[in-house]
């Protein structure tokens, strides 16, 4: 039988949920009126340059350019403190909601500099009367326009930074190729600072709003530099983490077992995630996010891991001993998100590591649905079935391959209602490739349950 949750802890989150609420609603407000405040800003410093009143058509396009220009400058800011790990945005918004933003964004950024782009050559051709190709010429080579061969290149980085982006191109480039291009987007920002200081009209006219562009960037450099180099620095110094343990748990995936000191410092909760980085030859470049496959202790943190590319692939390899450098805790997909007594766990292949971790710490009426294509996948699975057996939950292996005829109907609407009759009064916690977590969503909110009580946790970075 399953356990019941102990006495008050329903009632507590019930209270705690309402505060939370008010706290998240009060974050998001002030977030929302920082960048919708300083937006408002730059759209008036470029009124107040006199653009509102454009005395011919070529003056009307590159006053369009400016606008285009500065708001696009202010979102690739905004680009970059979305992933800056600052702790008390990722907290408000949880990194998976993040990388949703971040991609939306930076997509509205590239199209806003190609409108700059385009505006401005338009522009000043109406107003030189050259055709668009000599105009085109002229602000690049000509010597003309200060700072426009550093834009050309910044402009070409973030067209880099935007083709990989795409799923398609994710799917054939190595995580290693695709982390190393976007590195690129900070080099396109800061080539745009040399192009907009020395020829933006705005601030080569204003010194007001020079001094506001300025203080814009240099706020952004130290966000940039304090959580992304110094707190990871500082973390490093302070838990001292290293390898202790790698055991190979199943073909192709190992677990890792990772130990340091005062690590309770670090308040890791089952179900969160870190970007780690194993300071070895050939991985310390880059920061891959693996969840925790195991309740926090104190003393160590484990890591579970499948191999899915080059950098996963060679983690069994790992000798024991390498030093760690550990970002986070991140992720809200805890048992603080939980609202009801009955509750609905559905783990897709390598993403039962955070839902194994959170089986340790839940109580009460709890029933487990592990997808795989084949037995040999049903990784961490003896651990699953004894934690099962233990607290009484329940456990259903879904095992088979979906492009099957007997497959195609694993975890829909209706077999999950076979599966777990009451799924609808239940709170659903999902955590699979995209793929899967967009099918279980779906299908669970077609078995009746509400989209509210539904939490989800997949890697979209």
């Amino acid at each position: 039988m399953p356990q019941m949750v102990e006495a008050g802890t329903l009632e507590r989150l019930a209270v705690a949920a309402p505060a939370r609420a008010r706290r998240r609603a009060v974050g998001l407000a002030l977030v929302w009126a920082v960048v919708l405040g300083n937006a408002a800003a730059i759209v008036w410093l470029w009124a107040h340059g006199g653009n509102l009143h454009p005395r011919t058509s070529g003056d009307a396009v590159t006053s369009a350019a400016r606008i285009t220009g500065l708001v696009s400058a202010y979102t690739a800011l905004i680009q970059v403190l979305l992933l800056a790990r600052l702790p008390a945005l990722e907290r408000l918004v949880g990194f998976d909601r993040l990388t949703v933003w971040h991609r939306w964004n930076g997509h509205l950024t590239f199209d806003l500099v190609v409108a700059h782009v385009v505006l401005s050559v338009w522009g000043y051709a109406l107003l030189d009367r050259y055709s668009l190709w000599r105009e085109l010429s002229t602000m690049i080579g000509g010597g003309v326009y200060p700072g426009m061969v550093t834009a050309t290149v910044g402009t070409v980085a973030l067209a880099g930074v935007v083709g990989t982006s795409y799923a398609i191109a994710r799917r054939r480039l190595p995580y290693e190729w695709w982390y190393g291009t976007h590195l690129l987007a900070y080099a396109g920002i800061a080539l745009a600072w040399f192009h907009q200081i020395p020829t933006g009209n705005e601030l080569v006219l204003d010194t007001i709003a020079a001094d506001y562009w300025r203080s814009l960037y240099a706020a952004t450099l130290a966000l940039l530099v304090g959580f992304r180099v110094a707190a990871p620095a500082l973390g490093y110094v302070r838990h001292r983490l290293r390898v202790a343990e790698v055991v190979a748990e199943a073909p192709g995936v190992v677990s890792l077992r990772i130990e340091g000191r005062r690590l309770e410092r670090l308040r890791a909760r089952p179900g969160q995630f870190f970007l780690w980085r194993f300071l070895v030859r050939g991985r310390w470049w880059t920061a891959h996010p693996f969840s925790l496959s195991a309740a926090p202790d104190g003393r160590s943190l484990r890591i579970t891991v499948k191999a899915l590319g080059d950098h996963s692939a060679r983690m069994a390899d790992v000798p024991v001993g390498t030093r760690v450098l550990a970002e986070g805790p991140f992720g809200v997909f805890t048992a603080d998100a939980r609202r009801c007594d009955k509750l609905l766990l559905v783990a897709g292949g390598i993403g039962v590591t955070p839902i194994r971790a959170l089986l340790e710490e839940l109580r009460g009426d709890v029933v487990v649905v592990y997808r795989v294509v084949a037995e040999e996948e049903l990784v961490l699975g003896d651990e699953l079935r004894a934690l099962a057996a233990r607290n009484g939950f329940a456990l259903h292996e879904v095992v088979g391959d979906h492009r099957t005829p007997e497959g195609s109907r694993l975890l829909t609407a209706a077999h999950l209602r076979e599966l777990v009759p009451d799924v609808a009064e239940r709170e659903v916690f999902l955590c699979g490739p995209p793929a899967l977590a967009d099918l279980v969503r779906r299908e669970v909110r077609r078995a009746g349950v509400p989209r509210r009580r539904i939490h989800a946790e997949r890697f979209v970075l």
